[in-house]
């Protein structure tokens, strides 16, 4: 006779081991949240948690209608406690939305049409592990607005996604090459001086120590 294996130890889509993720839910409705609780209550790899417990949330489900200043008012309260990893549930999103979703921290987007058990476990996993989800259609509608805003918005101005200028990136590159500030003014065409207050200007904006402390900054961040 075979002894079936203990759901705790069970292996499943997330691996042999999953890990157990402790979750927090806000909701704009008590039936909202209610809903949410009840798909989630009996997941092996997650556990319900409340705002400001002891063992604090990896990351949350904030269910809504819309985006909006509400919303946006919630992302910024669960990051000063401490969740930094957020997932969305809603029901009428718009580009405009999205991007404020995106840039108040929302690291996951699922419809409530669309948001199964299945699915909303699996896209709090992916938030979990330092990776964003988002569904295909609106994934292309945010790259589509990403081109955008760097066209009209940033590009005019000199300016790139990282907040680096592109002045500021070539500076870098060069002495991240190990060329000196002269060395680099030549190849650019400015002057030393000018190189020199282009580092200042990065190492002020970033609270950075030194040049070779911008330049570490660059690489480790991917700017260059």
């Amino acid at each position: 006779m075979s002894l079936a294996t203990p759901p705790s130890s069970r292996a499943n889509a997330y691996g042999a081991m999953p890990q157990i993720l402790p979750i927090l839910i806000a909701a704009d409705d008590p039936l909202s949240r209610a809903g949410i609780e009840s798909q989630l209550r009996g997941e092996p790899t997650i556990r319900l948690v409340e705002s400001g417990a002891k063992d604090p949330a990896v990351a949350a489900v904030i269910v809504a209608e819309a985006v909006d200043g509400d919303v946006v008012t919630e992302l910024r309260r669960l990051r000063r406690e401490g969740v930094e990893r957020c997932v969305l549930v809603v029901t009428r999103l718009d580009d405009a939305g999205m991007l404020l979703a995106v840039e108040n921290g929302v690291a996951g987007l699922l419809r409530r049409t669309e948001a199964t058990t299945k699915a909303l476990v699996k896209t709090l996993h992916t938030v979990a592990s330092g990776e964003g989800a988002l569904p295909a259609d609106l994934l292309g509608r945010f790259m589509d607005q990403v081109g955008r805003l760097q066209r009209r918005v940033l590009a005019p101005r000199g300016l790139t996604f990282s907040g680096l200028t592109e002045r500021e990136v070539a500076v870098l590159s060069l002495l991240a090459e190990g060329h000196d500030t002269a060395e680099v003014g030549r190849r650019l065409y400015y002057s030393e001086r000018t190189v020199k207050n282009i580092v200042h200007d990065v190492t002020s904006r970033f609270d950075l120590r030194n040049r070779t402390h911008a330049v570490a900054f660059a690489v480790r961040e991917g700017y260059i």
